[in-house]
């Protein structure tokens, strides 16, 4: 009876324990009713504390929207706040109150809080916009499907695999004929890169000249149809190093039989990373200078036979049995040129410890520095394209293993590269870096660099990635990993495309106003370099409460109708597009930024495929009803890095490390790829340059004869020297009752000096002309700075535009001299002048700084290869009274400086940049002796982007 009693009890109790699990478990559904819409409310994508657990708990709903419409405050002129974040109620806000719960789930969330609806991109045919809003709701619903296959998990992916295949086994050799290599694709692959002491041999004969109508190492003779062209180029392509986009050249080794513009058979090699070239090494014949470095104790450049194109002499034997007979010491042997139309030569390119060394037929020919940003390793390919019959290839002491090429290699999982935390209060900066999915390596060199910065590191600005989803799968799980690990990327969920690149930048302006209440919001891309505290002092210009749009504007843009980058009509109706900053880097305030998030979710906002033009659209929507300031800077580089630069664009992630570590060490800005901005052009005709006859003995400049008194006190010498890569023609032109002096004009070789003189009393102006040819019918004869097509000006002045030199002598030496540099007439190449010797109270004119590479688009004047050779003033670009200081503007107080001249100005401050420019760059000085010089820097030194 004992015993059934306890069972009895027994059963009692687990009852009891049924029950109460049932209680529990209706309490935890209760709960969880309540906790779903909580969620919903507040956001998807919400980590976890510790920042790399959790990334969003569902599939995407109906709307990707994390903010309430009452939290978009709408208004219809909408105005930045200075303390006041617009997520958070205005009347409600207290300046101490502590961080709210929903404030923590925003700022670690890695999803964009921009309102992803059903109807955000509907739209009417009759827009012309239909198709870029199709293309971006078909984006955002794949965009969708992608991110729930990734978080429910179904996307594969094999960890042990990865780690087990760190490393590819690769072949020591790899040899293909010739028919083998153009079944590849004119690529021989080299899987595991280069390695200190690998080489390449190739076999080949460059094809006979062929006629090229549309000439793109040359320029057309007048007259003449086409050119005759036998070239062939060899690179060293990462093929590996990019996804989905062109591949870096590591090395362009390109060699010119006929056709190049010199006229003459040249060597030129380069680097070029994102279509954006180096500074070529071109080897025309000479060898390199004593005293110029050299590669593994190679020159760069060795010296060839220069006999034109008929290589008559090298042929005859009776010169070089006189050159061998009779002879005791050791005989130097000048050889053609390496290469010879339907002539069979052996190249091999070897891999040194400072550079690339070529050899052809066994002798040794040039030699190529290793650039910063581009490695051996690297070097995954060789191509080999145009004018040569590849008979076979072979490449030896290839590295046998190479850590594995996937993009996600670079990532370093450190907590040193981890985002800091959002501060509690609005901040003043807020930096938006576009990014693509694969771009693993560019995210991490921008971690690793100017992300460093203190005031970044000090949450005082903060920096963020934007990225949509990658068309790989795998891709978006090293994504989704890398996000939650560094916490600075925010996802934005469309399938990624370059036409809707604009989304991203919508979306940096939603979290930048709506996240950390930035006052001023900043739009880079993954490959540009900013200085962080020089891009804050360039906002801080203007009022705190003024409107502003900062970067490198242009104004007068038209859409290109044709070509990879062509605009239909259907895409952009109008003739010109408003003006925009380039999309490398440019900054708005943050009611600009959001108005255009307003504009977006009340599916107002016109949206062009060019993100950089559509924020210069948006300005100008916004402008006409609130004042926005425009700044414009040319340091916000558009190609490449210039001097003392606020941002610098297409940087390798080398470069990006390389150029923090020089802005570390030395104090100051300095570019790690620095590239020659103006192209060399014509040198003159041989019958030009045998009228003129050599004008220099032994060495030093001749006097040349001018009908002048040249008795002691009544003349004054200028020393006029050319320091550019390239031939010039200076002129002069006197003013009204003076001399011409010089003739008018005269021919001037790369780095020679003439010496003029002119009446100790002379006044008028000096420049130069470039790409002359006399003998030409075609009109003008010069590129740039032409006078009456011919040599001699007869006193005209250049053809606008050009840098003009004036002078204003005083023979009394109780009345001061005056001479200056101005850019009223536009500017073709820099210059400077001085007195010889320099006295204390006589200071430089001019500048050195090649303001070609800096010219808005419709200030350019092009050759016909597309070079910028000349930039325009705006009075002679646009004719307008307010430019040309003229009419109601024809007075110092009326007339003010433009954006074109202010860039000019800040540029170079001592060029006259328009007509009531300020007098502080006139120079009052006397002397017996001045020095103009054009070029007058090291050509690369300030010429460079």
């Amino acid at each position: 009876m004992k015993r059934g009693k306890f069972d009895t009890f027994v059963s009692l109790s687990r009852q009891r324990s049924i029950q109460m699990l049932i209680g529990v478990g209706f309490l935890y559904l209760l709960l969880m009713t309540f906790e779903i819409p909580f969620v919903f409310r507040n956001g998807f994508g919400a980590v976890s504390g510790d920042g790399v657990s959790g990334f969003i708990s569902d599939a995407l709903p109906r709307s990707f929207g994390l903010e309430s419409e009452e939290d978009m405050e709408e208004k219809e002129s909408p105005v930045r706040p200075s303390k006041v974040p617009f997520r958070v109620s205005q009347g409600s806000f207290q300046p101490s109150q502590q961080r709210k719960p929903e404030r923590w789930m925003r700022e670690r969330k890695t999803m964009s809080g921009l309102l992803f609806q059903e109807n955000t991109f509907s739209s009417s045919s009759k827009d012309g916009f239909s198709e870029l809003q199709k293309s971006a709701k078909d984006a955002w619903e794949v965009g969708k499907r992608l991110w729930e296959e990734l978080e429910s998990g179904k996307i594969p992916f094999d960890g042990e695999k990865k780690a087990k295949n760190l490393s590819e086994s690769c072949p020591h050799s790899i040899s293909l004929s010739g028919s083998e290599f153009l079944d590849r694709g004119k690529i021989m692959v080299l899987p595991c890169g280069l390695t200190l002491g690998s080489h390449i041999t190739l076999v080949g004969k460059p094809y006979p000249a062929h006629p090229e109508y549309d000439p793109r190492i040359s320029l057309l003779k007048d007259g003449d149809q086409s050119v005759m062209v036998s070239q062939f180029m060899m690179e060293l392509q990462g093929l590996k190093t990019v996804d989905g986009e062109d591949p870096p050249r590591i090395l362009h080794f390109n060699p010119r039989l006929k056709g190049d513009w010199s006229g003459k058979p040249v060597i030129e090699q380069n680097t070029c990373y994102r279509m954006q070239w180096g500074s070529a090494l071109r080897c025309e014949g000479w060898k390199s200078k004593a005293d110029e470095e050299t590669i593994d104790g190679q020159v760069k450049c060795e010296k060839w036979i220069r006999d034109d194109d008929n290589h008559s002499e090298e042929s005859k034997t009776t010169w070089w049995l006189n050159r061998l007979i009779g002879r005791t010491k050791k005989v130097t042997v000048d050889w053609p040129y390496p290469f010879a139309e339907d002539k069979l030569f052996v190249l091999t390119l070897s891999a040194g410890l400072e550079g690339y060394h070529v050899n052809v037929d066994g002798r040794h020919v040039t030699s190529f520095p290793y650039r910063t940003g581009f490695v051996l390793e690297d070097a995954t390919g060789l191509s080999l394209n145009g004018d040569i019959d590849l008979q076979s290839i072979f490449a030896a002491s290839l590295p046998t293993s190479h850590p594995s090429f996937a993009p996600q290699r670079y990532l370093e999982m450190s907590a040193r590269w981890q985002a800091p935390p959002l501060p509690d209060k609005p901040v003043e900066l807020f930096i938006g870096i576009l990014s693509a999915g694969n771009h693993f390596a560019e995210r991490m060199a921008v971690r690793k660099s100017w992300m460093r910065h203190g005031l970044i590191r000090s949450s005082n600005v903060v920096a963020r990635f934007f990225v949509a989803l990658h068309g790989r799968k795998e891709m978006n799980v090293e994504l989704k990993k890398e996000a939650e690990f560094f916490g600075d990327i925010v996802i934005v969920p469309y399938m990624d495309n370059y036409d809707l690149v604009v989304l991203k930048t919508i979306a940096i302006c939603e979290y930048g106003v709506r996240t950390v209440s930035a006052k001023y919001i900043m739009k880079c891309d993954d490959d540009t370099f900013v200085r962080v505290d020089v891009v804050i002092k360039e906002a801080k210009k203007v009022s705190g409460d003024r409107s502003l749009y900062v970067g490198n504007i242009n104004y007068y843009h038209k859409p290109l109708r044709y070509g990879k980058w062509a605009v239909t009509y259907e895409e952009w109706p109008e003739e010109v597009y408003p003006p925009y900053a380039n999309g490398p880097g440019y900054i708005v305030s943050s009611d600009i930024a959001h108005f255009v998030v307003s504009e977006f979710e009340k599916h107002k906002l016109r949206l062009f495929k060019m993100e950089d033009v559509s924020m210069g659209m948006w300005v100008e929507q916004f402008n006409s009803s609130r004042s926005v300031e425009y700044i414009h800077s040319f340091k916000f580089c558009q190609f490449g890095c210039i001097e003392d630069y606020y941002t610098a664009h297409y940087q390798s992630p080398r470069q990006m490390i390389c150029m923090w570590d020089k802005l570390q060490k030395q104090g100051r800005p300095q570019c790690c790829n620095m590239r020659v901005g103006i192209s060399k052009v014509n040198p003159p005709p041989p019958s030009t340059a045998c009228r003129l006859g050599e004008e220099v003995v032994g060495g030093k400049p001749l006097v040349l004869g001018y009908s002048l008194d040249s008795r002691e006190g009544h003349t004054v010498t200028f020393y006029v020297s050319n320091k550019c890569p390239f031939p010039l023609w200076p002129a002069t032109a006197p003013n009204t009752g003076q001399a011409i002096i010089a003739d008018g004009g005269f021919y001037l070789p790369s780095g020679q000096t003439r010496r003029i003189q002119a009446p100790s009393s002379w006044n008028g102006r000096l420049w130069a002309r470039t790409g002359c040819n006399f003998t030409s019918t075609t009109k003008p004869a010069c590129q740039t700075g032409d006078c009456e097509e011919r040599l001699e000006c007869n006193g005209s002045i250049g053809l606008p535009p050009v840098t003009l030199v004036q002078v204003s002598l005083q023979p009394d030496k109780s009345k001061p001299s005056f001479y200056d540099v101005s850019l009223v007439d536009g500017y073709n190449l820099p210059v400077s002048i001085y007195t010889k010797p320099m006295a204390s109270n006589c200071s430089i004119g001019g500048c050195s700084k090649n303001l070609n590479n800096f010219c808005p688009h419709e200030l350019q004047v092009l050759n016909k290869i597309g070079a910028v050779v000349a930039c325009k003033s705006a009075c002679f670009a646009f004719d307008l009274d307010a430019f040309c200081c003229r009419n109601a503007y024809g007075s110092p107080d009326k007339c003010k400086p433009s954006m074109y001249s202010k860039m000019f100005k800040d540029a170079c401050p001592s060029y006259f940049s328009y007509a009531y420019d300020t007098p502080s760059p006139m120079v009052s000085c006397t002397s017996k002796e001045y020095v103009i010089t054009f070029c007058p820097s090291k050509w690369g030194d300030h010429m460079a982007i």
